[in-house]
């Protein structure tokens, strides 16, 4: 089949990179120059596991990169991947995603085959309507109202994982197709039937508004239960008891799971605060108010607080310098956006401590957050001469950590992802154990 993928970030990149592996011809469609030119020459343009080698056995071959959507009603379907952030209030901008869905619709408008345009970007259920209207805007008069019997409509919601996203793709838990129109639920089998004849998932058929809504529970379902283990750890700690014990105990309920019950620091990302906040802002908007989802945001903001308070308890912050390792909001990825090193380094701060970071790849994203800080070359080069530290983020190369605390001038550590083993002559503390 013939594809186009219009954006190229972690989500558009990985879903080029990976149907091109499937065998289809891929087109990414993205505005920045730098971008496109990367992908040609066949370098990923983000930082993630298998996604390079990916790009370099496809490029110039089933995947191609461009600026222009001439070429989109030569194609069978259009997945639109475009970043929807934040506002400030917590509802999703859907302005770039909206002229996206115009732009492409103006390039089918001049087709007369049939195309599917599959919106794969996280868009709430009240705002999709906006992108679809934008579609019909591009379309023009002619195909407005058409009912789908040239150009069809549909969400493909994504859940991958950054640091794993290509293995994802390739073994989902499950597939949603949503779309109302028979023909454009055909060729959503089509584009999958080469993965599915590897990996066997279910596929759940349902609408557009549905398809979406599930993406956005089951996020929002996951950063509820890392909260909700995060709260227990906060009381297993003050109870002096071992959260983890208790997690793999209570993990052993089929009802309950083992998966995401490691406590700590909290989640960041790009996907569940952002997915959270816009449920919750979107709920609310229609005078509902979903606590359980607000405390588990509640809780989530809190634990970077008191990781400094488990610090300040055991060093004079005030001037004190302070080893922060992990910059990254998860390992395996360079992404640092609502990174818990960031709230982290704010409250150092802003209790006085001078803070030396240290991250195996996110430094120089971190430093658009803070170009003034001292970024170590090595977690030995952070820790040396350090009156304390703070583990951020759960690399393997910091499990490995052992005689480089020696080099601290008091090896004080607070572990915010239980990675450091404890031993003699190491004052360690657990966030929540």
């Amino acid at each position: 089949m013939r594809i186009n993928v219009v954006g190229s970030g972690y989500v558009g990149t990985t879903l080029a990179a990976s149907l091109a592996d499937l065998g289809h011809e891929v087109t990414a469609i993205d505005i920045d120059e730098e971008i496109v030119a990367a992908l040609n020459d066949g370098r990923a343009p983000i930082h993630e596991p298998e996604l390079d080698d990916l790009v370099a056995e496809h490029a110039g071959d089933r995947l191609r990169a461009t600026t222009s959507y001439d070429d989109v009603p030569e194609a069978d379907v259009t997945f639109l991947a475009i970043q929807t952030p934040s506002r400030e209030d917590g509802s999703i901008d859907t302005g770039a995603l909206c002229a996206a869905a115009e732009m492409t619709g103006e390039a089918l408008a001049e087709g007369s085959d049939r195309h599917l345009v599959v919106v794969k970007s996280t868009v709430a259920p009240p705002s999709l309507p906006e992108v679809a209207d934008a579609l019909e805007k591009g379309l023009g008069e002619a195909l407005a109202g058409d009912g789908g019997n040239r150009v069809a409509f549909g969400a493909n919601p994504e859940f991958l994982r950054e640091g794993t996203a290509v293995s994802d793709f390739r073994e989902p838990d499950k597939l949603v197709f949503g779309t109302t129109v028979e023909w454009a639920a055909e060729l959503l089998d089509d584009v999958y039937a080469p993965l599915l004849a590897e990996h066997d998932a279910p596929i759940v058929r349902t609408d557009p508004a549905t398809a979406m809504m599930i993406k956005y529970a089951n996020n929002a379902f996951l950063a509820a239960k890392v909260s909700l283990i995060n709260d227990l750890g906060n009381v297993c700690k003050e109870f002096g008891v071992d959260t983890y014990e208790v997690a793999e105990a209570i993990g052993l309920d089929d009802r309950i799971g083992e998966r995401f019950l490691r406590s700590g620091l909290g989640w960041g990302g790009s996907c569940f605060p952002k997915d959270t906040n816009a449920l919750i802002t979107a709920a609310e908007a229609t005078g509902y108010v979903p606590a359980i989802l607000n405390a588990a945001v509640e809780v989530n903001d809190r634990q970077p607080e008191r990781l400094v308070d488990l610090l300040q308890d055991e060093v004079d912050l005030a001037g004190a310098r302070i080893a922060v390792l992990g910059l990254a909001f998860k390992p395996g990825t360079d992404d640092v956006r609502n990174s818990r090193a960031i709230p982290v380094i704010e409250a150092l701060q802003k209790r006085g401590a001078a803070v030396v970071a240290y991250d195996p790849v996110a430094t120089e994203n971190m430093r658009e957050h803070f170009p003034d800080l001292e970024y170590a070359d090595s977690a030995t080069d952070a820790l040396t001469g350090a009156d304390g530290a703070a583990v951020v983020t759960d690399w393997d190369e910091f499990a490995a950590l052992d005689s480089e605390f020696d080099a601290m001038a008091d090896p004080v550590v607070v572990d915010g992802r239980r990675v450091i083993e404890r031993r003699e002559g190491l004052t360690y503390e657990g966030l929540t154990w």
